[in-house]
């Protein structure tokens, strides 16, 4: 039997720790990628925030959870949107990192690609 605490540490726990590891690369100061070719920038935000959405759709739809498969691919969608927003404007203020509209463009794909994942694999 899985109480609201064993709840929250299989569900929320990750995503929390998911979070702070996405604010703490997001901090690091003239951070390349690590392997370099046209945009590849993009394709990081994307598996970044994928990962992010899948998570966050996990914690918003555990097995028997009363969100349906819309909404909870909507609300996932919704708080890594304002996560990635948030990270985005966080790394204004961060000296060497840049932040624009096609980052946070390639981290509401990433939120998207990942919701359609989640479908595949729980087959609903």
């Amino acid at each position: 039997m899985e109480g609201p605490r064993g709840g929250f540490v299989r569900g929320w726990l990750p995503v929390l720790a998911y979070v702070v590891v996405i604010f703490v690369v997001s901090s690091q100061p003239r951070l390349a990628p690590p392997f370099r070719f046209s945009n590849s920038d993009k394709l990081y935000h994307s598996l970044e925030y994928g990962g992010l959405g899948f998570l966050l759709v996990r914690a918003l739809r555990p097995r028997g959870g009363r969100l349906g498969p819309v909404a909870g691919g909507l609300a996932a969608f919704a708080i890594g949107a304002a996560l990635g927003a948030a990270d985005e404007l966080y790394q204004r203020t961060v000296p060497g990192r840049e932040s624009s509209l096609l980052d946070w463009m390639a981290d509401l794909g990433g939120l998207v690609l990942s919701q359609l994942a989640y479908l595949a694999i729980r087959q609903e």
